[in-house]
């Protein structure tokens, strides 16, 4: 595989990381973008609340436009090859990344993304990384958010112009001189004393939130809506 062949090589892995940061930038400052729904995050920034924003993994490519400019963000980024990609990649744009997992590594990573929220700042997650399934949220956001006392806000990009790979997650690849959108949802609040049905009922909530934003992303700019993974029927 070319990822395998890249990861061979710390030159080459540098430079594929170089180049895809300035493709990141060339696609921004060749479009035309809209961003929607942004008003809250930005006054709690201003404030200095912290708050957790949640990503599907499909849709991370351009979404370091989608925060505030100067302001600090922590990416949770898994410990896979690919992972290690991503973190390298985005570190381009000031943001700094918390190794680990809502799965693999986890107790770590939530000791990292807690210090990070009590210092004040904000932490990214894919919920559905790094394997999917995709755009199903998983529980490790909503024990993080609990626990730190934080709401979740739901965020996601969609582009007129652009290709949806046939990976598990079907990555949206934004394509140079195309209009596009940044929408960010209503947050999701987890009361620390919650029930593990009510945790459950958050996780639901949450994942609907980002399938309801990420639709409506992709409807704004004429693009046809990706489907979710389907769920698995309980045995």
């Amino acid at each position: 595989m070319l990822l395998k062949a890249i990861l061979k090589s710390n030159s080459v892995r540098t430079a594929a990381c170089w180049l895809g940061a300035q493709y990141i930038r060339l696609v921004h400052a060749t479009g035309s973008w809209q961003h929607v729904g942004d008003d809250t995050i930005r006054k709690l920034r201003s404030e200095g609340q912290p708050f957790i924003v949640s990503i599907w993994h499909g849709r991370i490519l351009m979404m370091p436009y989608a925060w505030i400019c100067g302001e600090q963000m922590h990416m949770l980024i898994s410990q896979h090859q690919d992972g290690q990609l991503i973190a390298k990649v985005i570190s381009y744009f000031g943001i700094d990344t918390v190794a680990g997992s809502t799965s693999k590594g986890g107790a770590s990573a939530l000791r990292g993304m807690l210090r990070t929220l009590r210092a004040g700042e904000c932490v990214g997650i894919t919920p559905d990384g790094p394997r999917g399934p995709r755009m199903r949220a998983s529980e490790g956001i909503i024990s993080l958010a609990r626990i730190a006392g934080v709401p979740i806000f739901p965020a996601t990009y969609s582009v007129a112009r652009g290709r949806v790979l046939g990976s598990w997650d079907r990555f949206l690849v934004a394509a140079p001189f195309s209009s596009g959108v940044f929408v960010w949802g209503e947050p999701v609040f987890i009361d620390r004393n919650a029930s593990a049905k009510d945790l459950e009922l958050a996780r639901i909530e949450l994942e609907e939130r980002m399938n309801t934003i990420t639709r409506d992303a992709d409807e704004r700019v004429g693009r046809t809506p990706v489907a979710a993974s389907p769920l698995i029927a309980e045995a």
